[in-house]
């Protein structure tokens, strides 16, 4: 397959991540789509090792993955001690948790 279809479609997940960032206002989904834009480059990372015939950025990938597996505990630790406060995971009220 062409490295230009993997090109597009992580252009496309990475694009999807941004917007749902940028527009939602549930933490879940914003985290999900901080993951979603992780993902994304890690298949141009590996589209790219694949063309140039090399595994360093399959290994780098690799890293990148276990740091995810890390976020993901962390982040949804924080999502869960944020609905125990405010019983919402809305982005919104975090400003209540200031006080």
């Amino acid at each position: 397959m062409p490295i230009q279809h993997y090109l597009f479609l992580s252009l496309a997940l990475f694009s999807i991540g941004v917007m749902g960032v940028l527009m939602r206002r549930n933490a879940i989904i914003v985290f999900m789509c901080i993951e979603l834009m992780l993902n994304a480059v890690n298949l141009l990372m590996v589209a790219f090792s694949k063309m140039m015939g090399t595994a360093d950025a399959q290994v780098f990938v690799f890293f990148i993955m276990v740091v995810a597996a890390a976020e993901v505990a962390v982040g949804l630790a924080i999502i869960v001690m944020m609905y125990r406060k405010v019983h919402s995971v809305d982005i919104n009220i975090l400003n209540r948790l200031k006080h």
